[in-house]
């Protein structure tokens, strides 16, 4: 039990920020679902057993169209394909994590990833455990905003255009702390040069899976030539 609440503690203050963002994020979803007419169970429960936010906002639109399920299939599949690349790094990683790797699959968002995949886990802490609240935590947030926005959503009159640009503004402040913390830079840079490479080629309806093929692609050949620890910017 002790190990456990040790786990809570070194993985609550990562999710901070997360918090922040996915409170407010999560409310504007919630205050969407209910502006188009559906009871407040809806965002509530997809938040819980769907829990991918681009995802949910697109589903508002699908709910509200004619039935189409290969539709909704392949449109699921080319918003979240970036997870497919997200679990295959994280291989390694859930290793020995027994059966809470499962819900480690299936709540792995962009924001818990980024942080069960950089964050250098203390001494004395169970890696599952620390990275089982570092995504239970993250959907707390998620869940907790969405029913926020469904609930009270009928009494708020101000206007919340533009509050899904708190998502964007919270990728930033996470890759900077990633790029603060890291001596090696390379990784940040291969990655910008790869999306900003995809996106002029292929558009930006479409870059997102050529871009992290490419990712991979490239550090594949980086390994494969052994040179893992090449580091094309450090900070002195």
């Amino acid at each position: 039990m002790n190990n456990k609440k040790a786990a809570f503690k070194a993985a609550f203050p990562y999710t901070l920020p997360i918090c922040a963002g996915f409170l407010f994020l999560g409310a504007s979803y919630g205050l969407l679902m209910t502006s188009k007419g559906f009871c407040p169970a809806y965002p509530i429960l997809m938040s819980m057993f769907i829990f991918a936010g681009s995802m949910e906002f697109v589903t508002v639109n699908l709910l509200l169209s004619s039935f189409n399920p290969l539709y909704a299939f392949f449109l699921t599949l080319v918003v979240n394909a970036r997870h497919l690349f997200y679990g295959i790094s994280m291989l390694d990683k859930f290793k020995g994590t027994g059966v809470k790797k499962l819900y480690l699959i299936f709540g792995m968002c962009d924001e818990s990833f980024s942080i069960n995949s950089t964050v250098k886990i203390p001494e004395g802490i169970d890696n599952g455990d620390f990275m089982l609240f570092v995504t239970l935590l993250n959907q707390i947030y998620w869940v907790g905003g969405a029913t926020l926005g469904a609930v009270f959503g009928n009494f708020i009159t101000f206007s919340t255009e533009g509050m899904d640009f708190v998502l964007t503004c919270l990728f930033y402040v996470i890759f900077l702390n990633q790029w603060l913390e890291n001596k090696d830079h390379s990784p940040a840079v291969i990655g910008i040069v790869s999306t900003a490479v995809c996106l002029l080629l292929f558009g930006a309806d479409l870059f997102i899976i050529p871009s992290m093929v490419l990712i991979i692609a490239v550090f594949y050949v980086i390994r494969k030539r052994g040179e893992n620890g090449i580091c094309l910017f450090r900070k002195k």
